[in-house]
């Protein structure tokens, strides 16, 4: 994960002062979007950010494999660059997989850290990545905080922008939750494939909606990516045991049921 002005082996690390933590923490209760969620079955949508040309090649092929489709969250400004998660897609990469039925979904342009950034920055740099893809015909319709970083800043700059924006905090997705921070788990590191079983088993049991996100999709992934096999073997599973694969975009309108009349909630959609 890098960031605009920077090369090609540089590796993000997230803040961790106390102001980090509280701020993270008070960004779970502020500019809410409760959504009126119901699931007849359990859902999983497979994400990838940032996407790799290993996610939009390999990931895309095997999700396609399964007549499945993901959701690929793009920050144009990085397309064709290289990244510890190695080359970025270009833009042709992302017409394909999006001519294949796979949902292009919304970083920021530059990959900005929407947890540190004041708001004008913010409001620039998604709006100009909006334009980006929007010219080249894509519905833009979800966003995922790029480092998964948020502040009650950008929720209230980004929340009613998007029908939902991801972060990377693990949780399932059920009626009440926070439409402007809602929660993924990543396929990544040694134990990822074993942590997105566990959430998928839970899932399951709640008839509830759960995100596995990952980045780079290749044999030797990066610390943030997972191997082909990984990911072939989470689609198998989700598969066999009844899971609707949808993207993030479809999953949100199969859990959209009515508000009550006069209701203060925010439908998914």
């Amino acid at each position: 994960m890098i960031a605009e002005d920077q090369g090609a082996d540089w590796v993000y690390s997230p803040g961790e002062t106390i102001l980090d933590k509280v701020r993270r923490k008070v960004s779970r209760f502020v500019a809410r979007r409760p959504a009126r969620l119901s699931f007849d079955r359990p859902v999983v949508s497979f994400a990838f950010d940032d996407a790799p040309v290993t996610a939009l090649r390999d990931g895309a092929a095997i999700l396609e494999a399964a007549g499945a489709r993901g959701t690929f969250y793009i920050s144009a400004g990085l397309c064709g660059r290289d990244s510890p998660m190695g080359l970025y897609a270009g833009m042709d990469e992302v017409d394909r997989a999006a001519g294949a039925g796979h949902e292009i979904g919304c970083h920021t342009f530059s990959h900005l850290d929407c947890g540190r950034a004041p708001a004008g920055a913010i409001e620039a740099d998604a709006a100009a990545n909006v334009a980006a893809l929007r010219q080249r015909g894509f519905s833009v319709d979800t966003f995922a905080y790029p480092y998964g970083e948020v502040s009650p800043t950008a929720k209230r700059v980004l929340g009613d922008k998007y029908r939902a924006l991801r972060t990377v905090r693990a949780g399932m997705v059920r009626d009440a939750c926070d439409l402007a921070w809602l929660p993924g788990v990543g396929i990544e590191g040694e134990d990822g494939e074993a942590k997105a079983n566990a959430w998928l088993d839970r899932a399951r049991a709640a008839n509830a909606w759960v995100i596995l996100f990952t980045h780079d999709v290749r044999p030797e992934p990066s610390p943030w990516g997972c191997t082909p096999g990984a990911l072939e073997r989470l689609v198998k599973r989700a598969r066999s045991d009844g899971f609707d694969v949808a993207t993030v975009r479809d999953a949100l309108t199969l859990g959209e049921t009515p508000l009550p009349e006069g209701s203060r909630g925010v439908r998914a959609a």
